[in-house]
């Protein structure tokens, strides 16, 4: 494990990674979602794709990687992208489940690999728009806890920063990016996940010009036994932009 300290926007990030297979030319960038880390990747990803060097990254705010800014998904991008330059590797595969899927997009790498991306702005169930608009009520009285009552379970427990980073990111419509992608995208879903739902992935894939789309059994963590296939179709669908 290592780590790496960036400058952006007048700020300091220490980035921590692990980097696998040194010696090969070809880069694998594999980015983890919303409340997870770079552990959860390895996991799943480490003993495939032998060609590559991967790189998993903690992004800013999770894991061992530092963050004391309110972020957007484009300050996400960009502070990856410093990161990668300050390595002096260019990628040509960017790998992303849920929140790292918007920020593998903006990478703009030959191939992208979207695993149950985020992006698609949802329907959100009468439940959650009762919440809402209670929150909003009671904001105002400066009642305790009520972020606690209130907030979705990836938010709490969080940092000033990193709490107002997740309202920036968590309704955030990404359609626009995901159709000027240039990128070869290969879209892997689980069948079954009620985080992005299976149609946000298949609206992702229509948007995107040059995708396919791989519906699997499981939920949002579908990868994790869905790994070798994932690995074998990188290398068959990514093969020619390799070159």
């Amino acid at each position: 494990m290592a780590s790496k300290e960036i400058r952006y926007k007048d700020n300091t990030f220490q980035l921590s990674y692990e980097l696998l297979n040194p010696t090969q030319d070809k880069v694998l960038l594999v980015l983890h979602g919303w409340g997870s880390n770079k552990e959860i990747m390895k996991q799943a990803f480490a003993q495939t794709l032998p060609d590559f060097k991967h790189i998993y990254l903690d992004m800013p705010g999770f894991g061992k990687s530092s963050n004391e800014m309110i972020l957007t998904t484009v300050d996400y991008g960009n502070i990856v992208q410093l990161f990668l330059d300050e390595l002096g590797v260019k990628a040509s595969i960017a790998m992303g489940h849920s929140f790292g899927g918007k920020v593998s997009t903006l990478l703009n790498t030959p191939c992208l690999v979207l695993l149950s991306s985020a992006g698609i702005v949802t329907v959100k169930p009468w439940s959650v728009k009762v919440k809402i608009a209670t929150f909003k009520l009671l904001k105002p009285l400066g009642m305790k806890k009520i972020r606690e009552l209130f907030v979705a379970p990836d938010a709490q427990g969080m940092s000033h920063e990193m709490y107002e980073t997740f309202k920036n990111v968590v309704d955030e419509d990404f359609e626009d990016s995901f159709a000027k992608s240039k990128s070869r995208a290969l879209c892997f879903w689980g069948k079954e996940d009620t985080a992005t739902p299976l149609y946000t992935g298949e609206k992702i894939a229509g948007l995107v010009n040059n995708s396919a789309f791989y519906p699997l059994d499981g939920d949002h963590f579908f990868f994790l036994t869905h790994k070798g296939f994932i690995a074998q179709t990188i290398t068959e669908q990514c093969k020619d932009m390799m070159k």
